[in-house]
């Protein structure tokens, strides 16, 4: 008597790259665990040299303490305050480093759903994102001892200004962030556009409502509210306007032209 062997039924391939939901959460986990690796190390290596970056980052500060013949050091008042300081450079330190890997990895994540040439504009994208991202960051930086020149000028001349390094830093990182993420919105409406929920002569009727949302965005993120800081800050901004209207309305008629 013989005995047949059933062969294994091949599981024809799949052309198009479809997955299925389980197949969805297993890549989502495998790219927040890399994303969250990417931060931890980078954190570690940025408490590796909290006291050079923190330096660093005081250097506004300790520009108008020289100009005023003052001793540029921070007060504190808590045992754990020099600790918490190097914690925190290192989360928003980490998470800042390893944004493109988070970038990157958020990018393949989101790839297979994408049109051929929306995956071609994905890595100039990201490029764009963090590059406008870290120049956001400069500006504030340079900015800062102007920032606390005004804000110290406010009040009366019986105040004295002592720092301690917990209120410092959130006020830098309050500043670094508010413009990066201003820096940012030109790329936001790029991706409103692409993704047909706004759409570009919309935008393009409404000019002057972007004018006065500059303007506004410009002077809540410059404490300082001179003209020229507002108009250093709101000018490039609306530039990044323009510049999405062109790119975005390219963008979203190629979309249209493949679908």
């Amino acid at each position: 008597m013989k005995l047949r062997l059933r062969r294994k039924r091949k599981v024809p391939p799949n052309p198009v790259g479809e997955m299925s939901l389980l197949e969805h959460l297993n890549e989502l986990r495998s790219r927040l665990i890399r994303s969250v690796l990417a931060v931890i190390v980078c954190a570690i290596a940025v408490f590796s040299f909290q006291t050079r970056i923190f330096n660093f980052l005081s250097e506004p500060y300790c520009d108008i303490r020289v100009a005023e013949a003052a001793d540029c050091s921070f007060l504190v008042t808590d045992p754990l305050g020099e600790f918490n300081v190097a914690l925190t450079l290192a989360g928003y330190g980490g998470l800042i480093l390893a944004l493109p890997i988070i970038l990157y990895q958020i990018g393949r994540f989101v790839l297979p759903g994408l049109y051929p040439n929306e995956k071609r504009a994905l890595l100039p994208f990201l490029f764009v994102s963090v590059l406008l991202l870290f120049a956001g960051m400069t500006t504030a930086y340079f900015f800062m001892p102007r920032a606390l020149d005004v804000l110290g000028s406010i009040g009366s001349d019986r105040f004295e200004q002592f720092f301690t390094p917990n209120e410092y830093l959130s006020f830098f990182i309050k500043m670094v962030l508010a413009f990066g993420i201003a820096f940012e919105l030109p790329l936001i409406l790029v991706f409103l556009q692409m993704t047909g929920i706004l759409r570009t002569e919309t935008l393009r009727k409404n000019r002057r409502i972007a004018l006065v949302a500059v303007v506004i965005l410009g002077a809540v993120i410059t404490p300082t509210g001179d003209p020229f800081t507002l108009a250093v800050v709101g000018v490039p901004m609306y530039l990044f306007f323009e510049i999405s209207l062109i790119v975005g309305g390219r963008l979203s008629k190629k979309r249209l032209a493949v679908v």
